[in-house]
């Protein structure tokens, strides 16, 4: 299933995605995103059970989708977690993960504009697969993380890659506000068999310029629960973000090719769905 918070004639709640509509969980008797920042899954399971809600229904069309996790406790990122990312930078993949946080205040919509500070010299785009968190847990082993995990949506890494380069370490540069657009929902695991081997690609303006399989992850997704939790407790609505593929603009070919004023930037991952940003130096 896919869940969704929007916003609807000033409302704000969750809802199921189902076709080009959008069922929200007050017409189900689910409580609202703000009394209730996630989703377990005996609450998914009741509602595959409940019948007759035709006409409660909200065209997609008419809502303003928001990002899907309004109130994370954390959001960890991974770097160089491909194979052929790190390798385009001359180095070899990581034994242990690489690991460094993004505040709460970098979230975004899926296709929000981004407002980004005319300090900002190098600009660029990570497209990442994100595990939304749906349960409680410590040292967890790897077989049973798929437990622990309510879904996946789609996350850019905006960088800015001055800052980042110049601190020498990751977390300033990644951090400013709308630097984490996130959506345009959550896709339960169960619509998400293939987690090992998505298509993952990112355009800038029309250019593909990503094209990569999360196959190519150095952690999968089951080993960077197992790892992430042996040194932190994994929460519901916690948000990992799970690294990029080859293809950012800094390390481009024969010139970085990188985000300027009124590009727009999309990011799709199959089975999960699209976010589509712009972005505008103030």
């Amino acid at each position: 299933m896919k869940i969704a918070r929007f916003e609807h004639k000033g409302i704000e709640d969750l809802g199921f995605v189902v076709g080009d509509r959008i069922i929200p969980f007050r017409e189900l008797g689910l409580p609202s995103y703000l009394e209730y920042p996630f989703v377990k899954d005996e609450d998914i399971e009741r509602i595959l059970s409940i019948e007759g809600v035709g006409g409660k229904e909200i065209p997609l069309d008419e809502v303003i989708i928001k990002n899907p996790v309004k109130f994370p406790g954390k959001i960890v990122c991974l770097g160089l977690n491909y194979i052929d990312h790190a390798r385009e930078q001359g180095r070899e993949p990581p034994n242990r993960l690489i690991i460094f946080m993004k505040p709460r205040t970098a979230l975004t919509g899926p296709y929000d504009t981004i407002y980004v500070p005319n300090f900002i010299r190098q600009l660029d785009y990570e497209g990442e697969l994100a595990i939304v968190i749906g349960k409680r847990g410590k040292n967890i082993p790897a077989e049973e993380a798929q437990n622990y995990v309510l879904g996946y949506t789609v996350m850019n890494d905006v960088s800015a890659r001055d800052i980042q380069f110049g601190d020498k370490q990751w977390t300033r540069g990644k951090s400013l506000d709308g630097f984490a657009p996130l959506g345009p929902w959550i896709v339960t695991k169960d619509e998400v068999p293939n987690v090992d081997d998505l298509r993952i690609r990112t355009w800038l303006n029309d250019e593909l310029r990503q094209n990569g399989t999360t196959k190519n992850m150095v952690f999968n997704v089951p080993r960077i629960i197992e790892e992430l939790s042996k040194i932190m407790t994994l929460e519901p609505g916690d948000i990992i973000s799970t690294g990029t593929p080859a293809g950012v603009g800094i390390f481009a070919k024969p010139e970085p090719k990188l985000i300027k004023d009124g590009d727009e930037v999309k990011i799709e991952i199959e089975n999960i769905g699209f976010i589509k940003n712009e972005f505008k130096f103030i």
